[in-house]
This record gives C-alpha cells, sequence and structure tokens, in this order.
C-alpha cells in the first residue's frame, strides 16, 4: 500500500510493532523545483540515511510493519507542527532551498502532510500495535557546527511518556552501544509526529535515533534491524 506522501511496507498485526519512518524518502516530485544540487538529495538534509533500509528489513519479521514517508523531508517535513516554519524548510545545515521560498504552504500541506498524518492515524486505529518504533538517523556532526562531537551510536527520544525509553536504554547499552538519552537532542524539543500519534492516544512509543555511520551500509541495516526487532519485541512484551 502506498499513497504519494507514504508507503506501508509489511503486514501490520495487532498487538504488534509499526515502525515509523518520517524521513525515510529522498523522493521529490517532478513538478517541485527546489533549485538545489541533486548531490544534496543524498544527504541528510534531504532523507535520514539508513532508516528505509533498517525499517524495510525489520518489517519482514512477523508482527512489524513500517510506515515510512515517501516524500523528502526538504518537500515537506512530517515530524513537525503544521504552524513550524521549518515544515516547508527554506534553509537545511547551512544550504539554502532556494524553491521553497514562497511556496504554496497550504498546497504542499494538502498533498502531503495532512494525507501522511491522516494515512497514519487510520492505520493505527485499524490495526493497533503493542509498540511504535519512531526511527530516524542522525549525523555524526552537524555541517554548520563539525565540531561539535556525536559520539553515541544510538540515541532514545520520548517526550513525557518514556515508558518504552527507560526499557529500551539498558537493553540498547548491554549491547556494548554508547546510548544517549534525549541525545543528540531532546525528545521533548522535537517529537511532532509521535506527540500526535502516541503521547495523545496513549500509545506506547519507542524514539530510536541510529548514528549514520552505523546504518550507512546493507550489512549495517542488516544488523541494526535485526538488533531493533528483537529489543522492541522485548519492550512490547514487558509494555504488555
Amino acid at each position: 500500500m502506498s499513497g504519494e506522501a507514504w508507503r506501508l511496507v509489511g503486514t501490520p498485526r495487532f498487538g504488534g510493532i509499526l515502525v515509523v519512518g518520517d524521513h525515510a524518502s529522498n523522493r521529490v516530485p517532478a513538478d517541485i523545483e527546489l533549485g538545489i544540487d541533486t548531490a544534496l538529495l543524498d544527504q541528510h538534509i534531504a532523507v535520514d540515511i539508513g532508516v528505509a533500509g533498517v525499517a524495510e528489513i525489520m518489517a519482514g519479521h512477523a508482527g512489524i510493519a513500517a510506515f515510512l514517508a515517501n516524500t523528502s523531508r526538504l518537500v515537506c517535513d512530517f515530524n513537525r507542527e503544521e504552524d513550524r516554519a521549518g515544515l516547508i524548510p527554506e534553509v537545511s545545515d547551512g544550504h539554502a532551498i532556494p524553491g521553497n521560498v514562497g511556496a504554496d504552504r497550504e498546497a504542499r500541506l494538502a498533498r502531503f502532510y495532512r494525507p501522511y498524518h491522516d494515512a497514519l492515524a487510520a492505520q493505527l486505529d485499524a490495526v493497533p500495535p503493542a509498540l511504535i518504533v519512531s526511527l530516524h538517523s542522525f549525523t555524526p556532526a552537524m555541517a554548520t557546527d563539525p565540531a561539535q562531537a556525536r559520539p553515541w551510536q544510538v540515541g532514545v527520544l520520548y517526550n513525557q511518556d518514556d515508558r518504552a525509553a527507560r526499557l529500551a536504554i539498558p537493553l540498547l547499552a548491554a549491547e556494548g552501544l554508547n546510548v544517549g538519552d534525549q541525545q543528540p537532542y531532546s525528545g521533548r524539543d522535537l517529537n511532532a509526529t509521535m506527540n500526535r500519534h502516541a503521547e495523545a492516544e496513549g500509545r506506547p512509543y519507542l524514539g530510536v535515533e541510529i548514528r549514520q555511520d552505523q546504518i550507512g551500509t546493507a550489512a549495517g541495516q542488516a544488523q541494526w534491524a535485526e538488533r531493533l526487532a528483537r529489543i522492541g519485541n522485548r519492550v512490547a512484551l514487558a509494555l504488555g
């Protein structure tokens, strides 16, 4: 199943796990001109590198499905509230996005943002999971601040509901990983999709940020998919 803004991979199961990837695609529709070097579409400003691969492999496990963005965050950032300026970014990590200056905001909301969130809400209502895994990736350093080290291999983010986070953090640490608790940034500041579809509805969720160099290859994606499927299932069972 898919739409212009989203796609569903795997078969959702009642009481299973739904992986959500707000930034899993670098696709830009042919009728939208961003005015940037196309090479930037393979960088973090356009897509969470590695997330689609991890999510697709996870969705091959029984009881796990993935709801993934099918449009680049440069066209419409689904992990922002409707009124946030960054929903249609004019600058991202130091790169100007001239095609977004003066863009028709209502048209982007109606074409991409609302269909994405409406479809996600409908999916969660139709087949309620035991756990939502909100999956993102982050850069080892920001281009605008390369001196700021990001040593965490994975970060766990949350806002008010930290039920799943508190279970997952020690499980990830037991894998020998450097785990960030609200690092490289806080889920209290950037958690729009989970605030709307999980926190507001009382649904348990796990916000996971994987450092890009961990999942930039097929081998890394396979390793992390197995790890998150295993840990996700343990968290879901403990929550149940």
